[in-house]
Order: C-alpha cells, then structure tokens, then sequence
C-alpha cells in the first residue's frame, strides 16, 4: 500500500487518520456520555475529564492535519458504479463529518477555557484559553457540543451505513478502498 492517495485507492496516511477519528469519536461520545451520570465523589471525576480533553485536542490536531493532507493530496475517484446522488451525497457527508467534528471540538474547547484555564494535554504542553469570560460561556458552549456530538454520531452512523450498503448490497469495493486501499 503506498503512503498518499492515488486515483483509485485511498493511501496508508488518510485510511490510518480516518479510522484512528473514527475510533476517537466514538471513544470521546461514549465517554462524554458517561462523564454526565459521575458525581463530585467518582474516582472518574476529575480522570476521564482531562484524557477527554487532551484525546479531543489531539484529534482537533489530526483532523487539521486531515485537511491539509487532502487540499495537497490526489483524491480518489468515485467508483464508476455510483449513481450521480451518491455522489452528491458523499460529498456532503464528507464536508458535514468535518463541519461537525470541528465544531464539536471549537465547542468542546470554549467549554474548558470558559473560566480563563488553558486546555491541559496529557500533560505535554497546554492549548491557552484565548477565548473566556463571556457570559454563560461554559453553558452555551456546553449545550452547542453535546447537540452538535449528537448530529455528529448521527451522520457517523449514516455514513458507516452507507459503507456497509456498498459492500454487502452493491457488492462493490468503496468500504474495502478505505480498510484495504483497493
């Protein structure tokens, strides 16, 4: 498998970032799904909290990184079996799934600086607060990420459908190009 994108194949660089965030949003929902139901006196607390900031600011690093890889590499492709609205409708996924993750993320940031405190990654270096002390902040950015952290799994959920349905319906090779690279 070669390392950038060709015509017709995805390469090892954009399948490793695409499953590797996929695999983080999933991890960072389900967390922030439990984080709600712990209280002050959870050995949780205050643990989960941080590695769920520090894994969304990495990923926020991954998915720019995401973007600058696709403007500077060759895209593949649509497979010629896809219908015109298929198309269409990838494209938008696509655009949508980044829209979301970033605003998730933007959202998620404007949370744990609300009160002036960088963002503290896995203890390696900090990402400063460079937005805070607006009124209800930390409320309005928190409702904003967990609607929008909703809408993202959603169209997750719809995308990973539209894989499936390519490989066990159409019989064709669009989920094996992003697992494979074929």
């Amino acid at each position: 498998m070669k390392i950038k994108n060709t015509e017709n194949q995805f390469g090892l660089v954009a399948i490793t970032v695409h499953w590797v965030a996929a695999l983080a949003v999933i991890g960072l929902f389900a967390s922030g799904i439990y984080m709600r139901s712990l209280t002050y006196y959870d050995s949780l607390y205050q643990v989960l909290p941080f590695y769920h900031k520090s894994i969304g600011m990495v990923l926020l690093l991954l998915i720019l990184f995401r973007l600058g890889w696709r403007f500077i590499n060759t895209q593949p492709k649509s497979l010629e079996s896809h219908s015109a609205l298929e198309k269409k409708g990838a494209k938008l996924a696509h655009m949508g799934l980044y829209l979301l993750m970033l605003s998730v993320m933007v959202a998620g940031y404007l949370i744990s600086t609300a009160k002036g405190h960088p963002v503290n990654v896995f203890d390696l270096f900090e990402v400063p607060a460079l937005v805070h002390g607006i009124d209800g902040q930390g409320d309005i950015a928190g409702w904003v990420h967990e609607y929008l952290a909703y809408g993202l799994i959603g169209l997750a959920v719809l995308h990973a459908l539209g894989a499936l349905k390519h490989h066990f319906v159409d019989k064709d090779r669009t989920l094996m190009r992003m697992i494979k690279g074929q």
